[in-house]
């Protein structure tokens, strides 16, 4: 009966309840898709758990002071800051100092979006750009797990930097891969925009533009050098005339801004010396999971320093990956030689504008100045070993595997090698990794602001303080004005109130703790006059010596005196001058005052005062013990 044959047909039976929702169909259908957003995860995961161990840095300190006594107008947003031109940066500090201050959570949380979003569009670049397969996880494990990057999604002002520009350079690589393989117009604004999406967040980002055309050259031509030159231009000319305007437009902007001057290199030694320890010691071993070691740099992140035989051992990995995957692939080496030119090229960025200060001599130890280098290594590696799919390369038995080798138990050996290769690699870049939490992890500006914060709530109604510089491990001193306490407390909840003269003024000592002020420098020399030392007489200007010379400085003034009466009194050194108030009896009186010289001037303004003194002493106000 019809009734009983449809019951017997597969297609009558009720739907299986129990198949698989909308996330396993997701899941079956691309599983090196869920693998890779796994794997990113996890990464973002981990990183934000670093980035929470640790906390501000220096120049964290310095923008965040710098952010609350400024307005946000084109003035602050077009300046640079250290040299960078960085309005998106800007505005975005901006932003969130004022809504998070120096909560730290809003700025991890920000940090991990950012480095999925970089993340993501790697994934989806690999995907488009390279020959299909589980291999597409290794250029992304080689980027999203880098320890190079750790400082990226650790430090917000790094990120601010550094995120938006390798998203740009990723997207924009992206959108100029569609332009070269379409040849349709259409592309070529999304290329536009992301290099200058990336610009407004860093002139860094101008390395962009000469890396698509290399990438064009290297990736998407054949032949010899003057041949791919001759093919990238002719066929692209209007992707370079653009990118050349707007880099031409976007230099001849910042060379309009106010900037210091620029740290050139003092010597050829000091380049090369430059070259082998961004090379040797930091990108090479990095490929492989280094530094494994970090050297501690105050409150901001470490500095890469491998062991020896880890270095070496990590240029043996690397050069013989390149000899595998050159002689395996024709057009690995043209895949290698991109990283290379794209490694010259930051290196002669750096060169040029970083060597000469006084940080000179550890640029090349800087993990930040090569993530995006790291970036760039990850599509290159991958098409070492991958292969685009623009290239015919089905040939890829140039190189004979010899038939010894092709022998079962030679095979598992080489596989063996291999796994314990990547299980290596990965277990160096873990320990990296967490030795790099460890050095993180101590912040004595988090511990001295902690302890301010708690002596602030517990100081008496009319505690004033004189503004003096914060420790240099908390803020070095070459950021002045901005390592100053005044500028420095400007984002926390409880702020001191400075004053620049005071009975009894307060201030920090190194460990944030309230102490009242002793001044140490130049003391007076002692007067004649018999249980007065030296007389300052209503009217009258009254030169008192100093036991040594002083120079052009800020400097605090220890006064101590006994007056008649209450007046005020013009105090002098050298050409600068200070007005101060005097009461009656004895008193003391500390103050700010600018100026050089050997001798101080003192003038009464009431002519029946008298002020007896045999204590002034200028110099820096340091906490009594």
């Amino acid at each position: 009966m019809p009734e009983a044959e449809a019951e017997t047909r597969p297609e009558a039976v009720a739907p299986d309840d129990d198949g698989p929702g909308p996330i396993g169909r997701w899941l079956r259908a691309d599983r090196v898709r869920a693998v890779a957003v796994a794997l990113i995860v996890v990464s973002v995961a981990w990183r934000a758990g670093l980035a929470t161990r640790g906390w501000f840095s220096q120049d964290e300190f310095v923008i965040a002071a710098q952010v609350l006594d400024t307005r946000l107008d084109p003035d602050y947003l077009l300046r640079t800051f250290n040299n960078h031109l960085m309005p998106g940066g800007l505005l975005v500090a901006w932003g969130m100092v004022r809504v998070a201050g120096f909560v730290s959570w809003p700025w991890v949380l920000l940090l991990a979006v950012g480095q999925a979003a970089v993340g993501i569009a790697l994934y989806r670049l690999l995907r488009d750009l390279l020959r299909p397969g589980w291999g597409l996880l290794i250029p992304l494990c080689l980027y999203v797990f880098s320890p190079l990057t750790l400082e990226v999604s650790s430090l917000w002002l790094v990120g601010l930097l550094v995120l938006p520009v390798q998203l740009a350079l990723v997207l924009a690589v992206s959108a100029q891969v569609r332009y070269v393989r379409t040849g349709r117009l259409r592309h070529l604004p999304v290329v536009v925009l992301w290099v200058v999406f990336g610009l407004l967040f860093d002139t860094k980002a101008l390395l962009i533009v000469p890396l698509l055309f290399l990438l064009t050259v290297f990736l998407f031509t054949s032949g010899g050098v003057w041949r791919s030159l001759r093919r990238a231009i002719g066929r692209y000319w209007p992707a370079w005339l653009v990118l050349g305007v707007l880099s031409g437009a976007y230099l001849a902007f910042y060379l309009t801004r106010p900037a210091r001057e620029l740290d050139e290199p003092n010597s050829v030694g000091q380049v090369l010396t430059f070259l082998g320890d961004l090379v040797g010691e930091t990108v090479v071993p990095g490929l492989v999971g280094g530094p494994w070691r970090w050297t501690y740099a105050g409150d901001g992140p470490p500095l890469v320093d491998p062991y020896d035989v880890a270095k070496w051992l990590s240029w043996a990995v690397l050069v013989a990956l390149v000899v595998v995957t050159v002689r395996r692939r024709p057009s690995a080496g043209r895949a290698w030689l991109l990283l290379v030119c794209y490694l010259g090229l930051v290196a002669a960025l750096f060169a040029v504008t970083r060597l000469g200060g006084p940080l000179g001599p550890v640029v090349g130890v800087v993990p930040r100045y090569v993530a995006d280098v790291m970036l760039v290594a990850a599509i290159c590696v991958g098409a070492a070993l991958l292969g685009t799919k623009d290239v015919n390369e089905d040939d890829v038995s140039a190189w004979p595997v010899p038939t010894v080798l092709r022998e079962p138990g030679a095979f598992a050996v080489g596989l063996v090698s291999m796994i314990l290769l990547l299980a290596t690699i990965g277990v160096g870049t873990l320990w990296s990794t967490a030795r790099f939490g460890d050095n993180w992890s101590t912040k004595y500006g988090r511990e001295y602001l902690a302890t301010a914060q708690a002596e602030l709530a517990a100081a008496p109604p009319g505690t004033v303080f004189l503004d003096t510089v914060v420790p240099d491990r908390v803020v070095a001193g070459y950021f002045w004005p901005d390592n100053l306490q005044s500028h420095f407390f400007r984002p926390a909840d409880h702020r001191p109130t400075f004053v620049t003269e005071a009975a009894r003024p307060s201030m920090f000592d190194e460990y944030g703790r309230i102490r009242p002020v002793v001044v140490q420098g130049r003391k007076i020399l002692p007067g004649t006059v018999p249980d007065c030392g030296h007389l300052a007489e209503g009217g009258r200007t009254t030169r008192i010596p100093l036991d040594g010379y002083l120079e052009e400085w800020p400097y605090v003034v220890q006064f101590g005196y006994l007056s008649s009466g209450e007046s005020t009194a013009v105090f002098r050194l050298g050409a600068a001058t200070r007005e101060i108030t005097l009461q009656r009896g004895l008193n003391e009186v500390f103050f700010l005052l600018e100026g050089a010289g050997s001798s101080v001037e003192i003038t009464v303004q009431t002519p029946q005062v008298g002020v007896c003194t045999q204590l002034i002493t200028v110099g820096r106000a340091v906490p009594a013990p």
